[in-house]
């Protein structure tokens, strides 16, 4: 028993150092001072080696600026404000998109409502007494009438549809932007010339789509239409003239068959939408014609009913007023204004492709190209197809009809 007693002793003689040890531990754990971070501002980019290793991977260079990498904190800063701006304008195009299509729908329903009104008068007048009732009746026939010509006029001076749509299609290249300038940021190797390039991407899109309407809202019946156009003029740089062969993935194969999906987006894709975009809009001046027109014949027919025995003044004055809704409704309830954008439109996209494949092939040195096949990559995804779908374009485009596009 005291033999027992004599080693219990001596085990918690050696386990009490070790103990006290670990309440130290924990005792200064415990009452460490704790330091307080600030809001950390600077979000966290990918290795600025991601490039290098993207090239080792794939075994194709990825094109660079030629001036000298700059890793200055004043750089990033600069593109995220610009990213910042960015996405402001998002949704300023966005919400000013949704207010003027309600602008659409609410005064094409006002001018409709009154026409018609105005309709029902004048046809009232025909059966009314002659006296302090008819002339009632043929003031507020009138009185609508040219309230509704007022409408009208100023509808079809700005084509609210036609503004709706160019806000969608601004906030939508917007975004568009902003995904380039985060994709930018995420490859690193940032120089001043990225963010000189994303300054002209942002006031050439604010160009192409202005949000105020009075001074610079865009020409809603232009003499002649032409895509749209919402980004910078393209620099063409010329360098030394070095081998094309296995430089930067471009070939001779490759650049002849750029060369004919540009002739194939020239002379079908461009040309038929630029043709869609002229008949559009003749149908829209015609239509914005001929609502004011026939309101003011309907004012004019109602002003002289009871004034005649003959039955021309009642049935101008409603039948005039019947055409008059019927055009207003396929004119703005249409949104023929917003066809024509629509085209315009798509004219603009297939201009870009086809001057972003000739700044390539224009451009002497190959190393100061986009990569060629993430480029024919590129194409092929914007026209809707497969690479080997673009090869057998480019293959047929003598002798075939057949369209570059494939999505509309």
């Amino acid at each position: 028993m005291a033999g027992i007693q004599v080693s219990s002793n001596l085990l918690l003689s050696k386990s009490l150092p070790s103990l006290r040890c670990r309440r130290e531990i924990v005792g200064a754990r415990v009452n460490a001072p704790r330091v307080h971070l600030g809001v950390v501002s600077h979000p966290k980019l990918p290795s600025r080696y991601l490039v290098d290793e993207m090239e080792t991977r794939t075994g194709y260079p990825i094109a660079r600026h030629d001036t000298k990498s700059s890793d200055d904190p004043r750089v990033i800063a600069k593109l995220y404000a610009i990213m910042e701006a960015v996405a402001d304008r998002v949704e300023m195009h966005k919400n000013i998109g949704e207010q003027r299509d309600n602008w659409n729908r609410l005064l094409l329903t006002s001018i409709n409502a009154m026409t018609l009104s105005g309709a029902t008068m004048a046809g009232l007048a025909a059966l009314a007494a002659e006296g302090s009732p008819l002339m009632a009746i043929k003031l507020s026939s009138i009185v609508l009438y040219v309230a509704a010509t007022g409408l009208l006029l100023v509808m079809n001076k700005i084509q609210p549809s036609q503004l709706a749509e160019e806000q969608r299609n601004a906030a939508r290249l917007f975004k568009q932007l902003r995904v380039q300038i985060e994709t930018t940021l995420a490859l690193g190797k940032l120089d001043i010339n990225d963010v000189n390039e994303a300054m002209e991407k942002v006031l050439a899109l604010a160009k192409a789509y202005p949000l105020p309407l009075l001074g610079s809202m865009l020409e809603k019946f232009p003499s002649k239409v032409e895509p749209a156009r919402w980004w910078p003029k393209q620099r063409s740089k010329q360098g030394f003239v070095g081998k094309i062969e296995g430089n930067n993935g471009w070939t001779r194969t490759l650049e002849e068959e750029m060369r004919q999906v540009v002739r194939v987006l020239k002379q079908k894709d461009l040309a038929e939408y630029i043709d869609l975009g002229s008949k559009a809009l003749k149908l829209n001046k015609m239509l914005a014609i001929s609502g004011p027109l026939l309101t003011i014949l309907g004012a004019l027919g109602s002003s002289f009913v009871g004034t005649t025995d003959c039955s021309w003044p009642v049935v101008m004055g409603v039948v005039a007023g019947a055409v008059a809704t019927a055009v207003n409704s396929l004119e703005h309830g249409g949104q023929v204004g917003m066809v024509f954008e629509m085209y315009r439109g798509n004219a603009g996209f297939f201009k870009l492709i086809e001057e972003n494949i000739m700044s390539n092939i224009n451009e002497k040195d190959v190393e100061r190209r986009e990569n060629g096949e993430i480029l024919e990559m590129k194409v092929a995804l914007q026209l809707g197809r497969s690479l080997s779908e673009l090869k057998q374009l480019a293959a047929i485009a003598e002798c075939s009809e057949e369209f570059a596009s494939k999505l509309f």
